[in-house]
C-alpha cells in the first residue's frame, strides 16, 4: 500500500519509527516531511501535503505525527477527501476504521505509548470498513463536506 507520511519537529522521531516498520511490512512510504531532526517547522503545510496526497491517491493512506495530534486532525480535514482520525489506542485505530472509514492515521507523540505505535499502525492499516450502518454515516460526512466545499 502507498502510504504518505508527515510529521513536524515533535513527531519527528516517532514518523521515523513507524516508517522503519510501514517499509518492513513492505508497503510504498513517501515522507512528506520534516526531513531534519530537531529542526523547528510548521505542522499545517505537513498535514496539507499528506492529506492532498491521499485524497487524490486511489487506495492510498495516511500518517500524521506531531506532539498532540490534534492540530494534524484539524488541518488534514479541511482537505476535501481527506478524513483524519486521532487516535491513541488499537481499539480506536480499529473503530476509526470500521465505523468513520478513515484515510488518515494521527498520532500524538506525547500520549502514544511507543511500545504499541506499530501494533496501533498495523491494526489501522489491516482493518477493513464495516459499511452497513456505518455507511449511512459515512455518506452523511460526506454530504456535509460537499456542501461547504462549493462543489455541486
Amino acid at each position: 500500500m502507498k502510504i504518505f507520511i508527515g510529521g513536524d519537529h515533535r513527531g519527528f522521531e516517532l514518523k521515523a519509527k513507524i516508517t522503519a516498520f510501514l517499509k518492513t511490512q513492505g508497503h510504498q512510504v513517501v515522507d512528506v516531511g520534516s526531513y531534519e531532526a530537531g529542526a523547528m517547522c510548521d505542522y499545517p503545510p505537513i498535514s496539507d501535503k499528506v492529506a492532498t496526497q491521499v485524497a487524490k491517491t486511489k487506495g492510498s493512506r495516511g500518517i500524521l505525527v506531531c506532539m498532540t495530534g490534534i492540530g494534524h486532525s484539524i488541518a488534514a480535514n479541511k482537505v476535501v477527501g481527506a478524513y483524519a482520525a486521532l487516535v491513541y489506542n488499537k481499539e480506536a485505530a480499529m473503530l476509526s476504521r470500521q465505523h468513520n472509514n478513515s484515510n488518515i492515521l494521527v498520532l500524538g507523540a506525547k500520549f502514544s505509548d511507543p511500545a504499541e505505535i506499530n501494533d496501533i499502525v498495523k491494526v489501522w492499516l489491516t482493518t477493513e470498513f464495516e459499511g452497513g450502518r456505518h455507511l449511512r454515516r459515512v455518506k452523511q460526512i460526506k454530504a456535509i463536506e460537499k456542501k461547504y466545499s462549493g462543489k455541486k
